[in-house]
């Protein structure tokens, strides 16, 4: 499974983000790793470095095979709340939609 990720200009996407991302998303998804081909990281700062509590936004869109996309978005003061937030909801669609094949 590969992690790609995309930031805004807000956003700097320094190694301990990268890690935290790899690591996050990569162990959620663990179960999943054989269905998930990709899973996109998308992050942005909702009010352009202004401040606030909620202004980290991420969204994941994990690509699997033969599916379309799944996708997943959460909102935090930090980025990495954001990520792990994001990953645990992928996590719930993931587990409806493909659960549901089993």
């Amino acid at each position: 499974m590969k992690i790609q990720l995309n930031t805004d200009h807000h956003i700097q996407a320094d190694e301990s983000v990268v890690r935290h991302a790899e690591d996050s998303i990569g162990n959620a998804l663990a179960r999943y790793a054989a269905q998930v081909t990709r899973v996109e990281v998308h992050l942005r700062d909702t009010n352009a470095g202004k401040g606030g509590t909620q202004d980290k936004h991420c969204t994941l869109e994990a690509r699997l095979e033969g599916r379309p996309p799944a996708t997943a978005s959460d909102e935090a003061g930090t980025i990495a709340a954001a990520i792990t937030g994001a990953a645990k909801k992928l996590v719930r669609v993931l587990d409806s939609s493909l659960g549901k094949l089993g």
